[in-house]
């Protein structure tokens, strides 16, 4: 069984609106839209920490082998960036 840990957050009434209409959307529970949410985030920033400590340690081929997994696809239309004044 996993262990699970109780939080309370505050958040302005208007996120609140957002997140309950979201989670209704999706059909899941406030709670697991925060927590998917959260997930996504801590391992987003985990692989930026786990990259720059390659970096950081000149460990080139580690860096280069991580690299070379990521495949060569272009990025959906929402993902791209764009310049500042453009479409």
């Amino acid at each position: 069984m996993l262990a699970m840990a109780a939080l309370s957050v505050r958040l302005p009434d208007s996120i609140h609106r957002q997140l309950k209409h979201l989670a209704e959307r999706e059909r899941v529970s406030i709670n697991q839209l925060i927590s998917t949410a959260v997930t996504e985030k801590v391992s987003a920033l985990m692989t930026a920490d786990y990259l720059e400590r390659l970096a950081r340690e000149e460990n080139r081929e580690a860096f280069d082998r991580v690299l070379a997994r990521v495949p060569d696809v272009e990025p959906d239309l929402w993902d791209r960036w764009t310049s500042l004044g453009t479409k």
